[in-house]
């Protein structure tokens, strides 16, 4: 489920034997413990109230999967629509391995895509008088749009713009054609989302136009905002505390800056979205790898626990209905 175009270097004796691709964000321990919670209610279907749905969903890494399954009706899957929904991911760096996280309310942040392309004029590189030479022209664009984020966005409501994608030209000197790039952008608030939808695309073209270049500009709206219902996010963190204890649950301070399309099902029905850590153990969290990364651990030691949660919120959730 869901493997990264990632080249392992764990050098773990069971890391992934296809070349440049990884289990980098710990999707098989999400089907793996919602296979384990699917054993345990099957073993206890007479003490069920109702009816579980088990959400399986691919293409979480940039596809939607969670969009595409809901217009298939996976909410309605047992006839009625479901009441509540929870989820949960595996975590390579946060705090003390084994324990639950979440918050009520934002837990994590929306995601938005952009790609640019900056059309000019190629030419010699020891002439650029006589081009019109891209390459500067989208370096000023992230540049301004890194200002625009100090500038235009209150400090207390963050956005995030990071460049992952930047491709010109073939040889150093030859001024070419085209450059192009392409950002991540992240926000926490409704209202700053739609301000970036409209602050950077305003932005980038006043700076080609202003070099007397043209730009494409696709803004891909992505994820929402990932909120968690403030009752059953107390739910869960009780569910958490009475199965292994107090100590095993931490409620975030702040909402990560990572975005998750269970966020759809969220905008959908009421729930909460909970972080499992799979720090293994002896392994200081400040230093472990992020997910994503070539080098992220995933101890599945911490597999039990989060398929005991599945099954206990299943079950505690129906019995409250």
């Amino acid at each position: 489920m869901d493997a990264l175009p990632v080249q392992e270097r764990t050098g773990l004796s069971y890391a992934s034997t296809a070349d440049g691709v990884m289990h980098a964000c710990g999707h098989d321990l999400h089907t793996s413990m919602l296979v384990g919670a699917a054993r345990l209610l099957a073993a206890r279907r007479d003490q069920l109230a109702g009816d579980v749905v088990l959400m399986f969903q691919p293409g979480e890494e940039g596809f939607d999967g969670a969009g595409a399954m809901i217009r298939e009706g996976v909410l309605e899957a047992a006839g009625p629509r479901v009441a509540a929904a929870y989820g949960m991911h595996v975590m390579s760096f946060l705090p003390d391995g084994g324990t639950f996280s979440s918050r009520p309310g934002n837990a994590m942040s929306a995601s938005d895509g952009l790609v640019v392309t900056v059309h000019g004029s190629g030419g010699h590189g020891s002439a650029p008088f006589a081009a019109k030479d891209p390459v500067t022209t989208a370096a000023q664009m992230i540049v301004a749009l890194q200002t625009m984020v100090t500038r235009e966005f209150n400090v207390f409501d963050p956005v995030v713009i990071s460049v992952g994608v930047l491709q010109a030209g073939s040889k150093r000197n030859i001024i070419p054609n085209t450059a192009s790039f392409e950002a991540t952008i992240r926000s926490f608030s409704e209202a700053s989302r739609d301000r970036l939808m409209e602050s950077i695309p305003r932005l980038l073209e006043a700076v080609a136009v202003g070099h007397g270049l043209s730009a494409t500009i696709e803004y891909i709206e992505e994820y929402p905002l990932t909120v968690n219902d403030a009752a059953e996010s107390a739910f869960a963190r009780e569910a958490v505390e009475e199965l292994f204890g107090p100590s095993r649950y931490q409620q975030l301070a702040d909402p990560l800056t990572a975005s998750e399309d269970f966020s759809r099902v969220l905008a959908e029905v009421p729930g909460a979205f909970l972080f499992l850590s799979a720090v293994p153990d002896g392994t200081d969290h400040t230093t472990a790898a992020y997910n994503h990364s070539p080098f992220a651990i995933f101890d599945d030691a911490v597999l039990p626990d989060g398929t005991a949660l599945y099954a206990r919120l299943a079950l505690q959730r129906l019995a409250s209905a």
